[in-house]
Protein backbone atom coordinates (compact mmCIF):
# COMPACT_ATOMS: atom_id res chain seq x y z
CA UNK A 1 0.00 0.00 0.00
CA UNK A 2 1.28 3.48 -0.93
CA UNK A 3 1.65 5.76 2.09
CA UNK A 4 2.73 9.30 2.88
CA UNK A 5 5.90 9.10 4.93
CA UNK A 6 6.62 11.77 7.52
CA UNK A 7 10.19 13.10 7.19
CA UNK A 8 10.31 14.43 10.76
CA UNK A 9 13.23 12.40 12.25
CA UNK A 10 11.56 12.31 15.69
CA UNK A 11 8.12 11.20 14.47
CA UNK A 12 6.99 8.04 16.34
CA UNK A 13 4.66 6.81 13.55
CA UNK A 14 5.82 8.19 10.18
CA UNK A 15 3.47 6.16 7.93
CA UNK A 16 0.27 7.98 6.98
CA UNK A 17 -2.66 7.62 4.61
CA UNK A 18 -1.69 8.98 1.15
CA UNK A 19 -4.49 11.59 1.20
CA UNK A 20 -3.41 13.24 4.45
CA UNK A 21 -1.64 16.61 4.31
CA UNK A 22 -0.40 16.53 7.89
CA UNK A 23 1.10 13.67 9.88
CA UNK A 24 -1.43 12.11 12.24
CA UNK A 25 1.29 11.45 14.84
CA UNK A 26 3.34 14.68 14.97
CA UNK A 27 1.45 17.20 12.84
CA UNK A 28 4.30 17.80 10.35
CA UNK A 29 3.38 18.71 6.78
CA UNK A 30 3.60 15.71 4.47
CA UNK A 31 3.94 17.63 1.17
CA UNK A 32 7.37 19.24 0.95
CA UNK A 33 7.71 22.57 -0.83
CA UNK A 34 4.07 22.14 -1.94
CA UNK A 35 5.29 19.57 -4.45
CA UNK A 36 7.03 16.43 -3.14
CA UNK A 37 5.59 13.59 -1.08
CA UNK A 38 7.87 11.04 0.58
CA UNK A 39 6.81 7.38 0.29
CA UNK A 40 9.43 5.58 2.38
CA UNK A 41 12.89 5.99 3.86
CA UNK A 42 15.63 4.36 1.77
CA UNK A 43 18.79 5.52 3.54
CA UNK A 44 20.30 7.26 6.53
CA UNK A 45 23.72 8.79 7.09
CA UNK A 46 25.69 11.61 8.64
CA UNK A 47 23.95 14.22 6.50
CA UNK A 48 20.43 13.10 7.36
CA UNK A 49 18.03 10.75 5.61
CA UNK A 50 17.09 9.80 2.06
CA UNK A 51 13.53 9.06 0.91
CA UNK A 52 11.82 7.66 -2.16
CA UNK A 53 9.29 10.26 -3.21
CA UNK A 54 6.96 11.41 -5.97
CA UNK A 55 6.58 14.74 -7.74
CA UNK A 56 2.94 15.80 -7.37
CA UNK A 57 3.14 18.55 -9.99
CA UNK A 58 4.28 16.51 -12.98
CA UNK A 59 1.93 14.25 -14.97
CA UNK A 60 2.05 10.67 -13.73
CA UNK A 61 3.70 11.72 -10.45
CA UNK A 62 7.18 10.36 -11.38
CA UNK A 63 9.44 8.94 -8.70
CA UNK A 64 12.32 10.96 -7.31
CA UNK A 65 14.89 10.81 -4.52
CA UNK A 66 14.51 13.30 -1.65
CA UNK A 67 17.62 13.87 0.45
CA UNK A 68 17.13 15.60 3.79
CA UNK A 69 20.13 17.34 5.32
CA UNK A 70 20.07 18.34 8.99
CA UNK A 71 22.90 20.73 9.94
CA UNK A 72 23.87 21.14 13.60
CA UNK A 73 22.82 24.77 13.72
CA UNK A 74 21.24 25.87 16.96
CA UNK A 75 21.89 29.64 16.78
CA UNK A 76 20.63 31.83 13.90
CA UNK A 77 24.10 32.92 12.72
CA UNK A 78 25.32 29.35 12.38
CA UNK A 79 22.11 28.33 10.61
CA UNK A 80 22.37 31.21 8.12
CA UNK A 81 25.97 30.21 7.47
CA UNK A 82 24.89 26.60 6.83
CA UNK A 83 22.06 27.78 4.56
CA UNK A 84 24.50 29.88 2.53
CA UNK A 85 26.85 26.93 2.09
CA UNK A 86 23.96 24.62 1.21
CA UNK A 87 22.72 26.93 -1.54
CA UNK A 88 26.20 27.22 -2.99
CA UNK A 89 26.67 23.48 -2.95
CA UNK A 90 23.23 22.86 -4.48
CA UNK A 91 24.11 25.20 -7.34
CA UNK A 92 27.32 23.28 -7.81
CA UNK A 93 25.33 20.03 -8.06
CA UNK A 94 23.09 21.73 -10.60
CA UNK A 95 26.06 21.99 -12.98
CA UNK A 96 26.23 18.22 -13.34
CA UNK A 97 24.78 16.92 -16.61
CA UNK A 98 25.85 13.34 -17.23
CA UNK A 99 23.76 10.28 -18.19
CA UNK A 100 25.37 8.18 -15.42
CA UNK A 101 24.79 10.70 -12.63
CA UNK A 102 21.32 11.48 -11.18
CA UNK A 103 20.21 14.99 -12.14
CA UNK A 104 19.39 17.61 -9.51
CA UNK A 105 15.72 18.56 -9.87
CA UNK A 106 15.19 20.93 -6.95
CA UNK A 107 16.58 22.20 -3.65
CA UNK A 108 14.90 24.11 -0.82
CA UNK A 109 14.87 24.79 2.93
CA UNK A 110 11.93 23.78 5.13
CA UNK A 111 11.68 23.86 8.94
CA UNK A 112 15.45 24.39 9.30
CA UNK A 113 16.13 21.30 7.23
CA UNK A 114 17.59 21.35 3.73
CA UNK A 115 16.37 19.18 0.86
CA UNK A 116 17.90 18.02 -2.42
CA UNK A 117 15.60 16.34 -4.98
CA UNK A 118 17.20 14.16 -7.68
CA UNK A 119 16.12 11.78 -10.41
CA UNK A 120 15.75 8.14 -9.35
CA UNK A 121 18.28 5.58 -10.62
CA UNK A 122 16.44 2.27 -10.36
CA UNK A 123 18.68 -0.73 -9.79
CA UNK A 124 20.88 -2.35 -7.15
CA UNK A 125 24.15 -1.12 -5.68
CA UNK A 126 27.41 -2.94 -6.33
CA UNK A 127 27.50 -3.70 -2.62
CA UNK A 128 24.27 -5.69 -2.90
CA UNK A 129 25.36 -7.19 -6.22
CA UNK A 130 28.45 -8.68 -4.57
CA UNK A 131 26.37 -9.96 -1.66
CA UNK A 132 23.93 -11.67 -4.03
CA UNK A 133 26.19 -12.97 -6.80
CA UNK A 134 29.69 -13.15 -5.35
CA UNK A 135 32.93 -11.33 -6.05
CA UNK A 136 34.16 -9.99 -9.39
CA UNK A 137 36.92 -11.54 -11.47
CA UNK A 138 39.90 -9.45 -12.57
CA UNK A 139 38.33 -8.92 -15.99
CA UNK A 140 34.99 -7.83 -14.50
CA UNK A 141 36.84 -5.40 -12.21
CA UNK A 142 38.73 -3.94 -15.17
CA UNK A 143 35.45 -3.52 -17.05
CA UNK A 144 34.07 -1.73 -13.98
CA UNK A 145 37.00 0.70 -14.06
CA UNK A 146 36.72 1.24 -17.80
CA UNK A 147 33.09 2.34 -17.36
CA UNK A 148 33.31 4.35 -14.12
CA UNK A 149 36.59 6.21 -14.72
CA UNK A 150 35.15 8.48 -17.47
CA UNK A 151 32.31 9.40 -15.10
CA UNK A 152 34.84 10.38 -12.45
CA UNK A 153 36.85 12.30 -15.06
CA UNK A 154 33.72 14.30 -15.89
CA UNK A 155 33.20 15.19 -12.22
CA UNK A 156 36.80 16.35 -11.86
CA UNK A 157 36.49 18.41 -15.07
CA UNK A 158 33.89 20.50 -13.19
CA UNK A 159 36.45 21.07 -10.40
CA UNK A 160 34.49 18.79 -8.07
CA UNK A 161 35.58 16.01 -5.76
CA UNK A 162 33.00 13.33 -5.00
CA UNK A 163 34.52 12.37 -1.62
CA UNK A 164 32.35 9.30 -0.99
CA UNK A 165 33.00 6.75 -3.73
CA UNK A 166 32.19 3.25 -2.49
CA UNK A 167 30.19 0.19 -3.68
CA UNK A 168 27.04 1.40 -1.89
CA UNK A 169 27.13 4.61 -3.96
CA UNK A 170 27.39 2.93 -7.36
CA UNK A 171 24.18 1.50 -8.84
CA UNK A 172 23.83 -0.85 -11.78
CA UNK A 173 20.85 0.70 -13.52
CA UNK A 174 18.05 -1.77 -14.19
CA UNK A 175 17.05 -0.05 -17.42
CA UNK A 176 20.27 -0.60 -19.36
CA UNK A 177 22.82 -2.18 -17.01
CA UNK A 178 24.95 0.98 -16.91
CA UNK A 179 26.75 2.05 -13.73
CA UNK A 180 25.40 5.18 -12.05
CA UNK A 181 27.34 7.18 -9.47
CA UNK A 182 25.05 8.49 -6.73
CA UNK A 183 25.13 10.36 -3.40
CA UNK A 184 26.67 13.70 -4.20
CA UNK A 185 25.95 15.10 -0.75
CA UNK A 186 29.69 14.96 -0.16
CA UNK A 187 30.68 16.71 -3.38
CA UNK A 188 32.74 19.83 -2.86
CA UNK A 189 33.24 22.54 -5.41
CA UNK A 190 36.88 23.38 -4.73
CA UNK A 191 36.41 27.10 -5.29
CA UNK A 192 33.35 27.31 -3.03
CA UNK A 193 35.04 25.19 -0.36
CA UNK A 194 37.98 27.55 -0.26
CA UNK A 195 35.62 30.52 0.03
CA UNK A 196 33.71 28.81 2.82
CA UNK A 197 36.89 27.96 4.71
CA UNK A 198 38.15 31.55 4.47
CA UNK A 199 34.81 33.02 5.53
CA UNK A 200 33.74 30.58 8.21
CA UNK A 201 36.67 28.40 9.09
CA UNK A 202 36.51 24.61 9.22
CA UNK A 203 32.89 24.42 10.34
CA UNK A 204 29.35 23.70 9.15
CA UNK A 205 29.22 21.66 5.94
CA UNK A 206 32.99 21.22 5.78
CA UNK A 207 32.58 18.97 8.83
CA UNK A 208 30.06 16.71 7.11
CA UNK A 209 30.56 13.69 4.86
CA UNK A 210 34.33 13.48 4.90
CA UNK A 211 33.93 10.04 3.36
CA UNK A 212 33.54 6.46 4.50
CA UNK A 213 36.17 4.99 6.77
CA UNK A 214 38.37 2.56 4.86
CA UNK A 215 37.43 3.92 1.44
CA UNK A 216 38.61 7.50 2.10
CA UNK A 217 42.38 8.18 2.09
CA UNK A 218 44.21 9.89 4.98
CA UNK A 219 44.35 13.37 3.43
CA UNK A 220 40.58 13.36 2.98
CA UNK A 221 39.96 12.36 6.60
CA UNK A 222 42.26 15.26 7.50
CA UNK A 223 39.82 17.59 5.62
CA UNK A 224 42.23 18.14 2.71
CA UNK A 225 40.74 16.16 -0.20
CA UNK A 226 42.23 16.36 -3.69
CA UNK A 227 41.23 14.76 -7.02
CA UNK A 228 43.51 11.84 -6.21
CA UNK A 229 41.40 11.12 -3.11
CA UNK A 230 38.61 9.86 -5.37
CA UNK A 231 41.11 7.60 -7.17
CA UNK A 232 42.11 6.04 -3.84
CA UNK A 233 38.44 5.44 -2.98
CA UNK A 234 37.92 3.85 -6.40
CA UNK A 235 40.89 1.55 -5.76
CA UNK A 236 39.38 0.59 -2.40
CA UNK A 237 36.10 -0.13 -4.18
CA UNK A 238 37.98 -2.49 -6.53
CA UNK A 239 39.30 -4.38 -3.50
CA UNK A 240 35.74 -4.85 -2.27
CA UNK A 241 34.63 -6.11 -5.70
CA UNK A 242 37.53 -8.59 -5.78
CA UNK A 243 37.28 -9.81 -2.16
CA UNK A 244 33.82 -8.99 -0.83
CA UNK A 245 35.56 -7.34 2.12
CA UNK A 246 35.49 -3.68 3.12
CA UNK A 247 38.99 -2.12 3.30
CA UNK A 248 38.67 -1.72 7.08
CA UNK A 249 38.43 -5.52 7.32
CA UNK A 250 41.77 -5.98 5.53
CA UNK A 251 45.12 -6.01 7.29
CA UNK A 252 47.29 -2.91 7.09
CA UNK A 253 50.90 -1.96 7.70
CA UNK A 254 51.11 -0.59 11.24
CA UNK A 255 53.92 1.79 10.29
CA UNK A 256 52.77 3.19 6.91
CA UNK A 257 49.02 2.56 7.17
CA UNK A 258 48.99 0.95 3.72
CA UNK A 259 46.52 -1.86 3.10
CA UNK A 260 48.06 -5.34 2.80
CA UNK A 261 45.67 -6.36 0.05
CA UNK A 262 47.98 -8.34 -2.27
CA UNK A 263 47.54 -11.55 -0.28
CA UNK A 264 43.75 -11.25 -0.52
CA UNK A 265 43.37 -11.07 -4.31
CA UNK A 266 44.47 -13.07 -7.32
CA UNK A 267 45.18 -10.67 -10.17
CA UNK A 268 47.85 -10.32 -12.84
CA UNK A 269 51.04 -8.42 -11.95
CA UNK A 270 50.12 -5.61 -14.35
CA UNK A 271 46.70 -5.06 -12.81
CA UNK A 272 48.18 -5.37 -9.31
CA UNK A 273 50.59 -2.56 -10.22
CA UNK A 274 47.68 -0.31 -11.26
CA UNK A 275 45.73 -1.08 -8.10
CA UNK A 276 48.84 -0.48 -6.02
CA UNK A 277 49.32 2.99 -7.49
CA UNK A 278 45.65 3.82 -6.95
CA UNK A 279 45.96 2.78 -3.29
CA UNK A 280 49.19 4.59 -2.45
CA UNK A 281 48.89 6.37 0.91
CA UNK A 282 51.58 8.83 -0.15
CA UNK A 283 50.04 11.34 -2.55
CA UNK A 284 53.36 11.76 -4.32
CA UNK A 285 53.23 8.13 -5.48
CA UNK A 286 49.49 7.85 -6.20
CA UNK A 287 47.87 8.56 -9.57
CA UNK A 288 47.10 12.27 -9.67
CA UNK A 289 44.55 12.34 -12.48
CA UNK A 290 41.97 9.91 -13.87
CA UNK A 291 43.56 9.97 -17.33
CA UNK A 292 46.69 8.36 -15.91
CA UNK A 293 44.69 5.34 -14.72
CA UNK A 294 42.80 5.11 -18.02
CA UNK A 295 46.05 5.19 -20.00
CA UNK A 296 47.66 2.44 -17.92
CA UNK A 297 44.56 0.25 -18.30
CA UNK A 298 44.68 0.83 -22.06
CA UNK A 299 48.30 -0.25 -22.16
CA UNK A 300 47.86 -3.45 -20.11
CA UNK A 301 47.34 -5.89 -23.01
CA UNK A 302 50.41 -4.51 -24.81
CA UNK A 303 52.52 -4.63 -21.66
CA UNK A 304 51.66 -8.31 -21.33
CA UNK A 305 52.47 -8.96 -24.97
CA UNK A 306 55.78 -7.14 -24.65
CA UNK A 307 56.75 -9.27 -21.68
CA UNK A 308 55.92 -12.41 -23.61
CA UNK A 309 57.35 -11.31 -26.95
CA UNK A 310 60.34 -9.13 -26.02
CA UNK A 311 61.58 -10.59 -22.78
CA UNK A 312 60.73 -14.27 -23.09
CA UNK A 313 62.25 -16.52 -25.74
CA UNK A 314 59.44 -18.29 -27.55
CA UNK A 315 59.75 -22.05 -27.95
CA UNK A 316 61.59 -23.08 -31.09
CA UNK A 317 59.92 -25.35 -33.55
CA UNK A 318 61.65 -28.72 -33.49
CA UNK A 319 63.90 -29.39 -36.41
CA UNK A 320 66.85 -27.74 -38.05
CA UNK A 321 66.37 -24.03 -38.73
CA UNK A 322 66.70 -22.77 -42.24
CA UNK A 323 70.02 -21.28 -43.33
CA UNK A 324 70.35 -17.55 -42.56
CA UNK A 325 67.18 -17.76 -40.43
CA UNK A 326 68.58 -18.67 -37.00
CA UNK A 327 66.62 -16.04 -34.99
CA UNK A 328 63.64 -15.46 -37.21
CA UNK A 329 61.08 -16.37 -34.53
CA UNK A 330 62.50 -13.98 -31.92
CA UNK A 331 62.87 -11.06 -34.31
CA UNK A 332 59.38 -11.57 -35.67
CA UNK A 333 57.96 -11.70 -32.16
CA UNK A 334 59.81 -8.55 -31.17
CA UNK A 335 58.69 -6.81 -34.33
CA UNK A 336 55.06 -7.78 -33.81
CA UNK A 337 55.06 -6.77 -30.16
CA UNK A 338 56.85 -3.49 -30.80
CA UNK A 339 54.54 -2.61 -33.67
CA UNK A 340 51.46 -3.36 -31.60
CA UNK A 341 52.83 -1.28 -28.77
CA UNK A 342 53.39 1.59 -31.19
CA UNK A 343 49.83 1.18 -32.45
CA UNK A 344 48.56 1.29 -28.88
CA UNK A 345 50.46 4.50 -28.18
CA UNK A 346 49.13 6.10 -31.37
CA UNK A 347 45.60 4.95 -30.48
CA UNK A 348 45.92 6.51 -27.04
CA UNK A 349 47.11 9.78 -28.60
CA UNK A 350 44.19 9.60 -31.01
CA UNK A 351 41.77 9.60 -28.09
CA UNK A 352 43.55 12.72 -26.89
CA UNK A 353 43.03 14.32 -30.31
CA UNK A 354 46.66 14.20 -31.43
CA UNK A 355 46.82 11.70 -34.30
CA UNK A 356 44.48 9.48 -36.25
CA UNK A 357 43.99 5.99 -34.83
CA UNK A 358 45.42 3.12 -36.85
CA UNK A 359 43.95 0.24 -34.84
CA UNK A 360 42.04 -2.26 -37.00
CA UNK A 361 38.24 -2.01 -36.88
CA UNK A 362 37.29 -5.44 -38.23
CA UNK A 363 35.94 -7.69 -35.48
CA UNK A 364 36.03 -11.47 -35.17
CA UNK A 365 34.85 -13.91 -32.48
CA UNK A 366 38.38 -13.88 -31.06
CA UNK A 367 38.70 -10.08 -30.99
CA UNK A 368 35.23 -9.77 -29.45
CA UNK A 369 36.10 -12.08 -26.56
CA UNK A 370 39.60 -10.67 -26.06
CA UNK A 371 38.35 -7.07 -26.16
CA UNK A 372 35.71 -7.92 -23.57
CA UNK A 373 38.34 -9.58 -21.39
CA UNK A 374 40.46 -6.42 -21.62
CA UNK A 375 37.61 -4.25 -20.36
CA UNK A 376 35.58 -3.18 -23.42
CA UNK A 377 31.84 -3.48 -22.75
CA UNK A 378 30.28 -1.47 -25.60
CA UNK A 379 29.89 -3.14 -29.01
CA UNK A 380 27.03 -0.99 -30.32
CA UNK A 381 26.28 -1.28 -34.05
CA UNK A 382 28.84 -4.08 -34.56
CA UNK A 383 28.13 -7.00 -36.90
CA UNK A 384 28.47 -10.55 -35.53
CA UNK A 385 26.50 -12.36 -38.23
CA UNK A 386 27.33 -16.06 -38.44
CA UNK A 387 29.81 -16.00 -35.52
CA UNK A 388 30.24 -19.14 -33.43
CA UNK A 389 29.98 -17.88 -29.83
CA UNK A 390 28.76 -21.12 -28.30
CA UNK A 391 29.17 -20.94 -24.50
CA UNK A 392 30.65 -17.42 -24.53
CA UNK A 393 30.34 -15.33 -21.37
CA UNK A 394 29.42 -11.72 -22.19
CA UNK A 395 27.28 -10.43 -19.30
CA UNK A 396 26.21 -6.78 -18.95
CA UNK A 397 27.53 -5.69 -22.34
CA UNK A 398 26.03 -3.02 -24.59
CA UNK A 399 25.06 -4.55 -27.96
CA UNK A 400 22.76 -1.70 -28.98
CA UNK A 401 21.72 -2.13 -32.68
CA UNK A 402 24.19 -5.00 -33.14
CA UNK A 403 23.58 -7.79 -35.71
CA UNK A 404 23.55 -11.49 -34.75
CA UNK A 405 21.88 -12.99 -37.84
CA UNK A 406 22.40 -16.79 -37.86
CA UNK A 407 24.87 -16.44 -34.97
CA UNK A 408 25.47 -19.44 -32.67
CA UNK A 409 25.03 -18.27 -29.04
CA UNK A 410 23.89 -21.56 -27.57
CA UNK A 411 24.54 -21.86 -23.80
CA UNK A 412 26.09 -18.37 -23.78
CA UNK A 413 25.86 -16.11 -20.72
CA UNK A 414 24.37 -12.77 -21.80
CA UNK A 415 22.77 -11.84 -18.49
CA UNK A 416 21.87 -8.17 -18.14
CA UNK A 417 23.22 -7.22 -21.57
CA UNK A 418 21.59 -4.50 -23.67
CA UNK A 419 20.29 -5.66 -27.07
CA UNK A 420 18.11 -2.67 -27.95
CA UNK A 421 17.09 -2.99 -31.62
CA UNK A 422 19.55 -5.88 -32.08
CA UNK A 423 18.88 -8.38 -34.91
CA UNK A 424 18.83 -12.07 -33.92
CA UNK A 425 17.03 -13.37 -37.01
CA UNK A 426 17.48 -17.16 -37.22
CA UNK A 427 20.09 -17.04 -34.44
CA UNK A 428 20.79 -20.18 -32.39
CA UNK A 429 20.08 -19.26 -28.76
CA UNK A 430 19.13 -22.60 -27.23
CA UNK A 431 19.95 -22.66 -23.51
CA UNK A 432 21.23 -19.08 -23.53
CA UNK A 433 21.15 -17.05 -20.32
CA UNK A 434 19.32 -13.79 -21.13
CA UNK A 435 18.16 -13.17 -17.59
CA UNK A 436 17.30 -9.47 -17.11
CA UNK A 437 18.58 -8.70 -20.60
CA UNK A 438 17.26 -5.65 -22.43
CA UNK A 439 15.74 -6.78 -25.73
CA UNK A 440 13.53 -3.78 -26.49
CA UNK A 441 12.49 -3.79 -30.16
CA UNK A 442 14.90 -6.64 -30.88
CA UNK A 443 14.42 -8.73 -34.02
CA UNK A 444 14.01 -12.38 -32.93
CA UNK A 445 12.00 -13.89 -35.75
CA UNK A 446 12.81 -17.55 -36.37
CA UNK A 447 15.36 -17.46 -33.53
CA UNK A 448 15.87 -20.74 -31.65
CA UNK A 449 15.32 -19.90 -27.96
CA UNK A 450 14.56 -23.39 -26.68
CA UNK A 451 15.21 -23.71 -22.93
CA UNK A 452 16.54 -20.13 -22.83
CA UNK A 453 16.45 -18.26 -19.52
CA UNK A 454 14.59 -15.01 -20.19
CA UNK A 455 13.48 -14.39 -16.61
CA UNK A 456 13.04 -10.67 -15.99
CA UNK A 457 14.06 -9.78 -19.56
CA UNK A 458 12.55 -6.72 -21.22
CA UNK A 459 11.08 -7.82 -24.57
CA UNK A 460 8.77 -4.85 -25.14
CA UNK A 461 8.29 -4.29 -28.87
CA UNK A 462 10.46 -7.28 -29.80
CA UNK A 463 9.52 -9.28 -32.91
CA UNK A 464 9.00 -12.89 -31.77
CA UNK A 465 7.31 -14.16 -34.93
CA UNK A 466 8.07 -17.89 -35.23
CA UNK A 467 10.67 -17.66 -32.45
CA UNK A 468 11.00 -21.05 -30.73
CA UNK A 469 10.28 -20.52 -27.02
CA UNK A 470 9.64 -24.16 -26.18
CA UNK A 471 10.92 -24.79 -22.66
CA UNK A 472 12.01 -21.18 -22.23
CA UNK A 473 11.69 -19.44 -18.85
CA UNK A 474 9.81 -16.14 -19.27
CA UNK A 475 9.09 -15.50 -15.58
CA UNK A 476 8.60 -11.74 -14.99
CA UNK A 477 9.61 -10.98 -18.58
CA UNK A 478 8.07 -7.84 -20.13
CA UNK A 479 6.08 -8.75 -23.25
CA UNK A 480 2.41 -8.94 -24.26
CA UNK A 481 0.10 -11.75 -25.31
CA UNK A 482 0.17 -10.67 -28.95
CA UNK A 483 3.93 -11.27 -29.06
CA UNK A 484 3.49 -14.71 -27.48
CA UNK A 485 0.83 -15.70 -30.01
CA UNK A 486 3.34 -15.21 -32.83
CA UNK A 487 5.96 -17.38 -31.11
CA UNK A 488 6.17 -21.14 -30.70
CA UNK A 489 5.60 -22.35 -27.13
CA UNK A 490 4.80 -25.71 -25.52
CA UNK A 491 3.86 -27.32 -22.22
CA UNK A 492 7.40 -26.73 -20.87
CA UNK A 493 7.38 -22.97 -21.49
CA UNK A 494 7.20 -20.91 -18.30
CA UNK A 495 5.15 -17.80 -19.03
CA UNK A 496 5.59 -14.30 -17.51
CA UNK A 497 3.20 -15.13 -14.65
CA UNK A 498 5.58 -17.95 -13.63
CA UNK A 499 3.18 -20.68 -14.71
CA UNK A 500 3.06 -23.31 -17.45
CA UNK A 501 0.00 -23.77 -19.63
CA UNK A 502 -1.81 -26.98 -20.45
CA UNK A 503 -2.02 -27.81 -24.13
Amino acid sequence: MIVSYCVNPSCPEPENHPNLKQCKACGSYLVLNDRYRALRKIGKGGFGSTFLGIDLRLPGNPYCVIKQLRPNAEDPDTFNMALDLFEREAKTLGKIDHPQIPRLLDYFEDQKKFYLVQTLAKGITLQKEIQRHGVFSENATKRFLVEILPVLKYIHSLKMIHRDIKPANIIRREQDGKLVLIDFGAVKDQVNTQLAASNYGNTAFTQFAVGTMGFAPPEQLAMRPVYSSDIYALGSTCLFLLTGKAPKDLSCDEVTGELLWEQEVKVSPNFAKILGQMLEVDLRNRYRMVDEVINDLDMMPYDIELQQGLFTNPKKVEGKPKEHDHDHGDSESRSTSASRLAMAIRARKARQGKVKSVLPTKISPETLLSSFAMGRDDFSNECFNGFNLNGASLPRVNFNHAKFIKTNLEEANLEGSNFYHADFSRARLAGVNLRKAHLLKAELQYADLRNANLAGANLEGANLYKANLCGANLTDASLDEMQLQGAETNWATVFPDGKKRLW
